[in-house]
């Protein structure tokens, strides 16, 4: 085949990216295709979105050289604030605090605006001479063998790889043609997501409003502003979102309070519906899963992008260490030992996120009693609130060695 590389990657958001950069610093030569055009990619104004990205996801960007792009552009995010409570009426009593100068890692996450890490992503490929790009195609087939696979582009191009990696989405095309079916459901609630302004200044804090329809994360970007991911029952966010922009804000303020002063919408305006949705194996013939073609989980702890970007430090290693050892990296042996490493851990995550969704988005009375006192003792009882803490960095379990900060 004319277009030949060691591994190809359908999907050019965020996981497929870091994936190819990690495998061409060890060697491996890798096509990426998107379906979007590169113009798209390029795009330079503010429309609000962005990522909390935890200590360890950090770690990885900087090993695979996408962190020194959006370095200054990062805002730390030094405190997170949980609490419980209604629209106007304020937090309830119990609530948990996590400063992290009480673990000695740094900072536990950043806040990164979604144009500048795709764009870093974008340069750090364009410089990585073993990454080829293919954008504005789609992949209409994909054909495994003993050797290898090929896939057929929409413009009847063919790709030839020695393994495919499917970080196309909850919707994955590549899971769907290998027959790999999915399990989940969904939660009735959509995500309004954008960002304000506001008067006062956030001081890098993030807070987490559980209210009965949903939770209220605000997150501080740099300067006066902060990114909004907003939950509610579907049918209310569908009315919110339809809303002028002052009428959005008026919805928005009871629910965000005053403690930073007057608030402003700033960029555009999003909604993403909610939902779970595991794929029933993260590898096939000659394949493997990453990000949201493998997990797609609820929001409310902000773990969708570190989750992904988990996959892309253990898929990397594993096929990094088969290559050194002179193993076939498609097979099933190997993409076995990917798939151990990161489905259980993927599995309890999505529970714990189905679970604490199900717990915090009601009005039970006795639940509610349950769930502030259970809040009170997180935050009062130092070893357990720093356990969430590194868990909330993203230092727990069996970490890939990029997120330990270590080459691989």
């Amino acid at each position: 085949m004319k277009n030949s590389s060691d591994i190809l990657i359908v999907g050019g958001g965020l996981n497929g990216p870091a994936l190819a950069l990690a495998l061409a610093q060890t060697g491996h030569s890798v096509t990426v295709i998107d379906a979007l055009p590169k113009v798209a990619l390029k795009d330079e104004g503010f429309d609000g979105r962005g990522y909390a990205l935890a200590l360890a996801s950090k770690r990885l960007l900087n090993r695979i050289g996408v962190w020194q792009h959006v370095a200054d552009k990062a805002q730390p995010m030094l405190e997170i604030k949980a609490s419980d409570g209604h629209a106007g009426e304020g937090p309830a009593p119990f609530f948990i605090h996590f400063d992290h100068t009480e673990i000695e890692d740094g900072p536990m996450g950043y806040m990164v605006e979604d144009r500048f890490l795709r764009r870093a992503f974008q340069q750090a490929m364009e410089d990585a001479p073993r990454i080829t790009t293919v954008n504005g195609r789609r992949v209409v087939a994909q054909a495994p063998d003993q050797s290898g696979v090929t896939l057929t582009l929409d413009d009847g191009a063919e790709l030839r790889g020695r393994m495919l990696v499917g970080s196309d989405g909850r919707k994955s095309g590549t899971a769907a043609r290998a027959g790999i079916k999915r399990t989940g459901w969904d939660y009735g609630q959509t995500a309004l997501v954008c960002a304000i302004e506001h008067e006062k200044p956030h001081h890098g804090i993030a807070h987490q409003f559980f209210m009965p329809a949903g939770p209220l994360a605000i997150l501080p970007l740099p300067g006066n502003r902060s990114s909004i991911v907003w939950s509610e029952k579907t049918e209310t966010a569908e009315a919110i979102q339809g809303l002028s922009d002052a009428d959005y804000i008026a919805a928005l303020k009871p629910r965000f309070g005053d403690f930073l002063g007057e608030i402003s919408l700033a960029g555009k305006r999003f909604t993403y519906p909610l939902n779970l949705t595991l794929a029933n194996s993260f590898i096939g013939d000659r394949m493997a899963l990453i990000g949201d073609a493998a997990h797609g989980m609820h929001p409310i702890a902000g773990q969708g992008l570190n989750a992904g970007l988990r996959d892309v430090g253990a898929l990397a290693e594993v096929l990094t260490e088969a290559t050194r050892r002179g193993e076939d990296i498609g097979s099933s042996l190997v993409l076995d030992r990917y798939q151990q490493w990161r489905r259980f851990d993927t599995a309890t995550l999505a529970l714990a996120t189905d679970t604490f969704n199900k717990l915090f988005s009601n009005d039970n009375p006795l639940l509610r009693l349950g769930r502030d006192i259970g809040m009170g003792l997180a935050g009062a009882v130092p070893g357990l609130r720093r356990g969430f803490m590194r868990e909330a960095a993203g230092l727990t379990g069996d970490l890939p060695r990029l997120l330990q900060g270590k080459p691989i």
